[in-house]
């Protein structure tokens, strides 16, 4: 059996820790001091027809592979092995995986395209605006080729390995021996995921919190309007009406 190196160690033991809590730390102050900055900067007036696909197709890949990562990775095997193989879990991975992976590469690499070769958005665009798109392309290619890799794990060993490790970090009981097996796009794919949760208080990937948060809008309580007459005495002569 391999033994870890240092560098492994650090980074699938300790990096894992630095990135939340810069990510949340650092969220919560940019929030608590530059409000004005917390927004994702549209530039849909310079441009709509390719933003108004490209978003549309990256939002709806990225929100399905996000959740999909956070449920098959964080969910323990007991509570699927009655019904559900490993095996057959992990193919279901891959094609889901596979088609959401797909239309957010298309819509991503028409966001990146747009921003890199029209002129007034690439006038108007910050340079992390750029590395964002930039980073999340490779992420998101990286992601691709481990479809591959991960057919070729048939029987569902590649994603308990991933799964076990994702579960003791966020359970503080850190230990990435078994992932000394892996493949080395997963590798990079887990250590640029990281990065990426690293960067997000100082880019406009902070809107995304904004995004998850307008879900309380649904639960809100209802807002009571009362007329201003209803709360005056009854004495309180009337205004005239206006004619």
């Amino acid at each position: 059996m391999n033994t870890p190196s240092t560098l492994h160690n650090f980074f699938f033991n300790v990096y894992p820790y630095i990135c939340l809590s810069v990510f949340l730390m650092g969220s919560l102050a940019r929030f608590d001091r530059d409000q004005y900055t917390w927004k994702s900067d549209s530039s849909q007036m310079l441009r709509a027809g390719q933003l108004r696909w490209g978003s549309n197709l990256f939002h709806v890949g990225i929100l399905f592979l996000f959740f999909g990562h956070l449920i098959g990775l964080l969910t323990p095997h007991w509570f699927y092995e009655g019904f559900l193989g490993a095996d057959v879990k992990q193919r279901l991975a891959i094609y889901a995986g596979g088609i959401a992976g797909a239309i957010c590469f298309v819509g991503l690499s028409l966001l990146l395209h747009r921003r890199i070769f029209d002129p007034r958005i690439r006038l108007t665009s910050h340079r992390t605006d750029l590395a964002v798109l930039v980073i999340l392309w490779v992420q998101l290619t990286l992601g691709l080729i481990t479809l591959p890799y991960s057919y070729s794990h048939s029987d569902g060993s590649a994603m308990l390995i991933l799964a076990e490790w994702a579960q003791r970090i966020v359970t503080f009981q850190p230990d990435a021996a078994a992932l000394v097996v892996m493949d080395w796009p997963y590798k990079v794919h887990l250590v640029l995921g990281m990065t990426i949760f690293l960067l997000f208080p100082f880019s406009r990937l902070v809107h995304v919190w904004s995004g998850f948060a307008s879900v309380g809008y649904l639960f809100r309580p209802y807002q009571l309007v009362r007329s201003r007459r209803l709360n005056l005495p009854a004495d309180t002569p009337r205004p005239p009406r206006t004619p």
